[in-house]
């Protein structure tokens, strides 16, 4: 038995040497470089990281700035008025406005800047507000719910006017009389049916929202629910079936 222990250890020390002075050369050998692909792969990844994390940290920037452009002017409220917080506030925004009885509009420059004349007039309550292409949203419309008199408000292409904002113009239900809601991309037909509460509605303006799958069942809609106004900007037609052109099915023969 020891006999044969002697002989396997025998055989196996010239093995375990082999191998060992194997594994010490390729441990002391240069590792290879990376194939071209292996490269392309790890350049490819690096890339799409980078693109999601500028994407990730636009889109974090893109939330702060409407988060601080709709803040609630509740110091400005105390200390001026509801009338001077709401017109600092739609001007701070980039939109314009004007008060009941005058005809003069304020609004800011192409630099952003704007006259401060609207706080001699504390008591003048706002007719018509034109906030198109702004980045006001449910939180910000707060600060312009106290305007009572509002006949006119024109949201043209507002990126965050969805559809908790309609749900809350019902403010404005026993004054509001002209909206324009058209190229605002997030609004659905959920959101319009909120508009059942403005009854002094007289137009109202839906053209191009990318989000109603039939205008055009969506204005019979609208003109039903609000009898008196004027709805504009789809057609009867769009997004209707037209059935005048299907072929009748042939009738299943049974044996």
């Amino acid at each position: 038995m020891a006999a044969f222990v002697l002989c396997q250890m025998r055989w196996r020390c010239p093995v375990m040497a082999y191998l060992s002075v194997v594994r010490r050369e390729y441990a002391s050998s240069p590792p290879s470089p990376p194939s071209v692909f292996n490269r392309f792969l790890f350049q490819l990844n690096q890339h799409f990281y980078d693109v999601e994390h500028l994407i990730s940290w636009s889109s974090w920037l893109r939330k702060r700035v409407v988060r601080r452009k709709n803040v609630f002017y509740g110091y400005t409220q105390k200390r001026f008025g509801v009338n001077v917080a709401a017109a600092y506030y739609i001007l701070g925004l980039g939109g314009g406005f004007r008060f009941a009885g005058h005809s003069e509009w304020f609004q800011p420059d192409s630099r952003g800047k704007f006259s401060y004349d609207f706080l001699n007039t504390p008591n003048l309550t706002i007719e018509e507000i034109d906030l198109s292409r702004t980045l006001i949203n449910h939180v910000g419309l707060e600060n312009i719910v106290s305007q009572n008199e509002l006949r006119s408000l024109s949201l043209q292409g507002c990126p965050e006017v969805d559809d908790w904002f309609l749900a809350r113009l019902h403010v404005f239900g026993e004054s509001l009389q002209w909206l324009d809601l058209s190229h605002c991309p997030r609004i659905t037909v959920g959101g319009l049916a909120a508009l059942q509460h403005l009854r002094k509605l007289r137009r109202l303006d839906v053209s191009s929202l990318p989000r109603l799958q039939n205008p055009g069942l969506v204005r019979i809609l609208l003109e039903e629910m609000l009898p008196h106004c004027e709805v504009i900007g789809a057609d009867y037609e769009q997004g209707l079936i037209l059935t005048d052109n299907v072929e009748e099915a042939e009738p299943v023969r049974h044996k």
